[in-house]
């Protein structure tokens, strides 16, 4: 163990040193009037926080369990011996634990998993009745994003005539809300009685849900060129602004014929710059698909994106039951889940991402 623990120690020694090196910059005048990079650098140490404390955690238990040895080495008292034993039993196993907190700290990451999340909600298969379960994700992300204090924008929804929503787009924010919501891309499938339905007969439909993460630093411009932006009168019922002024914002991304609608606020150019942010996301998750293209599927069982093609998740109305086909965890507390209650669900994908990872360590 002692071994494996020095190594450990060797592994994050250049973590906790320049984590050192960047609370220094980032607190130096120079760094703070370039915000650009002030930002780009914080964001780079709070990745390395929780690392540089294990470190420092692991030295010290390191250092103390090598005190007890020598100490039980030179007593003589039985007594004293029996107890020295015992701190060292006992501080065997908070340094494996350790060990293995590290261990997962090393595991490769997705650099954006501190960012915001933008969570595009779409009806798919099954006409209004899936309009209708489109709204109640809606809802279920929204309760889930209030039990872990995230705020939650609806940027843009497109309704339906019996209350349902043909698509939405919502951006949560709060630190860490993509690395909790990118678990949910993919396939969402519904089994229930609709409400219109005469005899009684069970329907399937679906929904599909894409994560996406804000992103604040991109490595492309955005030109005027490439850009055709649409103003027009926002859509929905009530508000006195409603249909008489033109605040909605549709931006086209030609190139890639990306269009990005925001219709949340009664400012043009509020709308304008949260559709921008939607935009960037959208062409930046883009370009990364690209890039990942030659081994696309391996990278998304490790990283969890979640194919978005992919049936993730069953929600049965008539045994109240929710199925997670990934990791085969039913819970029949239906109710709880709509209302939000998805940490054992996500906990498993995310258990279950690092038990891969591991055993490829």
């Amino acid at each position: 163990m002692e071994n494996t623990s020095k190594e450990l120690l060797q592994k994050t020694e250049k973590s906790k040193v320049r984590f050192d090196e960047l609370t220094d910059l980032i607190s130096r005048p120079e760094i703070i009037a370039d915000n650009r990079e002030w930002k780009k650098l914080v964001k780079e140490r709070n990745s390395l926080e929780e690392l540089a404390a294990a470190h420092i955690d692991l030295e010290t238990l390191v250092s103390h369990l090598e005190g007890c040895q020598n100490d039980l080495q030179s007593e003589s008292d039985s007594e004293m011996k029996a107890l020295f034993e015992a701190e060292i039993e006992e501080l065997e196993t908070k340094i494996e634990e350790k060990m293995e907190e590290i261990k997962i700290l090393l595991l490769p990451k997705d650099e954006n998993d501190e960012s915001n999340a933008i969570l595009e909600i779409r009806a798919a298969a099954g006409g209004d009745e899936s309009a209708l379960f489109s709204l109640e994700l809606c809802r279920m992300y929204s309760h889930y994003a209030e039990k872990n204090r995230w705020k939650v924008e609806y940027i843009d929804m497109s309704e339906t005539e019996i209350g349902g929503i043909k698509e939405a787009t919502i951006m949560v924010k709060g630190k860490g809300a993509f690395s909790k919501l990118k678990y949910e891309s993919g396939v969402h499938r519904v089994q229930r009685v609709p409400e219109t339905e005469s005899q009684g007969r069970i329907h399937t439909s679906t929904a599909t849900v894409a994560c996406l993460p804000e992103v604040e630093d991109v490595d492309f411009e955005i030109l005027d060129k490439d850009l055709r932006i649409d103003v027009f009168h926002s859509g929905g019922a009530g508000g006195q602004n409603v249909n008489k002024v033109e605040t909605a914002i549709r931006l086209t991304y030609m190139p890639l014929n990306i269009v990005v609608t925001c219709q949340d606020e009664r400012s043009q150019l509020k709308n304008k710059e949260k559709a921008m942010n939607i935009l960037k996301a959208k062409i930046y998750d883009y370009y990364e698909e690209q890039r990942d293209k030659e081994y696309r599927e391996d990278r998304k069982n490790q990283v969890g994106r979640g194919n978005r093609n992919e049936r993730i998740r069953t929600y049965n109305y008539p045994q109240g039951r929710v199925t997670d086909h990934r990791t085969n965890l039913s819970s029949y507390d239906l109710e709880g889940v709509l209302n939000g209650n998805l940490e054992e669900f996500i906990n498993a994908m995310i258990l279950k991402e690092r038990t891969e990872l591991l055993a490829k360590a």
